[in-house]
């Protein structure tokens, strides 16, 4: 199972970004893996109760796709990434610094979903301005932000992230308890979760990927303290040799 060195060694962000978040200008973007999951991420986060002060993003990567929707009903936002270099990269994009990965195409289809394509630039602005850190995180440590305690937030985000980070089951399991204590009672947890998927590739390399099923994520989710609220699959069914995924998972828990 690639280990967490690997990703700090080895882990190109731009071009995993190039791989799996670039859009074309047909009708899906070229690009079912995302607009699948940005259309599970604005439901997600269209659900009633779920806004509030503050949002913690859990194992960010270089990517702000799934803060698009999200920005809209939180205040301020905190990226947590374990490596250097995805930060460095979220960081850039934030910054609004040349050379920076363009999130417009990604951007303006999420404001379409939301009804004004036109909106793209001041939800743009918005991301960058409601950011206000970018932290390491761990989430195999009991604080997954340590030295650092945030206090809790009123929702954390997680996509994509802990299926890549965690070896077997209980790690999940234990992950998920450790990133749970970022939230308040009462607060939310919204995932996003590969289902079936052993790995992914970009750039001639090759990266773990826990497989899991849905019934194992609710219940690694209810073992953490939190009642599951919205649990939805949408089967993957394009033939893509990037990955083994036969589909994601859209959840939302109350702590």
């Amino acid at each position: 199972f690639t280990e967490k060195e690997a990703y700090q060694q080895s882990f190109n962000p731009r071009e995993y970004l190039k791989e799996y978040y670039s859009m074309n200008d047909s009708k899906d973007g070229g690009n079912v893996f995302l607009t699948q999951n940005l259309k599970l991420l604005h439901k997600m986060f269209s659900l009633d109760g779920l806004r509030g002060n503050t949002l913690i993003d859990v194992g960010c990567g270089p990517t702000i796709y799934q803060l698009l929707s999200a920005c809209e009903h939180f205040q301020e936002i905190i990226a947590l990434d374990y490596t250097d270099r995805n930060r460095q990269e979220l960081e850039k994009w934030l910054r609004n610094e040349e050379g920076a990965f363009d999130w417009v195409p990604v951007v303006k289809y999420v404001c379409e979903l939301e009804g004004d394509r036109e909106k793209w630039a001041e939800k743009q602005e918005k991301v960058r301005k409601k950011v206000k850190q970018v932290l390491k995180c761990d989430v195999t440590k009991a604080n997954p932000t340590a030295p650092v305690s945030l206090p809790p937030a009123d929702c954390i985000v997680s996509t994509l992230c802990l299926e890549g980070a965690c070896k077997d089951l209980p790690t999940f399991r234990s992950a998920l308890r450790n990133i749970g204590t970022l939230v308040k009672p009462g607060g939310h947890l919204v995932m996003l979760t590969t289902l079936g998927d052993t790995y992914y590739t970009f750039n001639k390399q090759v990266f773990s990927c826990l497989h899991v099923e849905k019934h194992e994520v609710e219940a690694a989710v209810e073992a953490a303290g939190f009642e599951v609220k919205l649990s939805e699959v949408q089967p993957y069914t394009v033939s893509d040799d990037r990955m083994d995924c036969s589909g994601f998972l859209g959840l939302v828990a109350r702590k």
